[in-house]
């Protein structure tokens, strides 16, 4: 049974077996939500991650989802409905693995990839996703999207343009359903010490002087937190954003300013 901070049922985090992910079913998990995660290709750290929910006590299913098949979408949010009863909140943290090349090196592949995965995949988790909340008597949708649709950056187009995409999609779900009681609401994320940043970190990409530059330009002088991410990512998710829709916050350390 939920806390009284989440509707009953489950959130379901596409993407939750990544470092994100993980850090915002750790974090609905910490305020008494129950889970289920989707992974697509690394089932090991999935159970790993959902091990770790295990042990505050809640709740947590396994399912495999590529969200660029529109049945692999459908079969892992039926499976979470199935083991949970109920899914009351999808919170949509995966995203391509992409590069950073300037719009004018990007290449025909490398663009369809993301537009694909990630806009049509937002677009194939909303469209099953809707029909349940609305049979339900409500739900919400949680965006992990980024700072970069505030502040332009240059060689990010890959990560800001479908993102971009998904939360006009946000507002229209946001604009439309909520006759519902259906929500939707993004997360902008600037530099997180997670994911595909620490990838390019490690490949050299985000050198120290890039890092100190960056720093330089923010408010708070430090890299953010997965945890950050999913502190705001459980504030949308729960019973207390519960007239909260259609609406953005940056999670970036002052970045937009």
């Amino acid at each position: 049974m939920n806390s009284d901070n989440f509707p009953q049922g489950a959130a379901l985090i596409y993407g939750g077996s990544g470092g994100l992910g993980a850090a915002c079913a750790e974090r609905i998990a910490a305020y008494g939500g129950d889970l289920a995660i989707t992974y697509r290709g690394n089932r090991d750290r999935a159970e790993t991650a959902a091990a770790e929910i295990e042990a505050l006590g809640r709740r947590c299913s396994v399912h495999q989802a590529d969200l660029s098949r529109a049945e692999s979408v459908t079969e892992a949010f039926d499976a979470a409905v199935a083991a949970h009863g109920r899914v009351h909140t999808v919170v949509v943290a995966a995203g391509s693995d992409i590069s950073q090349p300037y719009l004018a090196e990007t290449s025909e592949e490398q663009w369809q990839q993301v537009i694909d995965n990630d806009l049509n995949g937002f677009f194939r988790i909303a469209r099953k996703a809707i029909p349940h909340m609305r049979e339900q008597g409500g739900g919400s949708f949680v965006h992990i999207s980024s700072a970069a649709l505030l502040r332009t950056a240059p060689k990010d187009v890959l990560s800001a343009a479908p993102k971009a995409g998904i939360d006009a999609l946000i507002k229209y779900i946001a604009k439309e359903e909520g006759i519902h009681n259906i929500r939707a609401n993004s997360v902008a994320i600037g530099v997180i010490e997670a994911g595909i940043f620490l990838r390019l970190e490690k490949e050299g990409v985000f050198d120290q002087r890039w890092k100190e530059a960056v720093k330089g330009g923010l408010c708070l002088k430090r890299f953010g937190k997965a945890r950050d991410v999913g502190e705001a990512a459980a504030y949308f998710a729960s019973n207390r954003a519960n007239y909260v829709t259609g609406q953005l916050i940056s999670v970036d350390g002052g970045y937009s300013v």
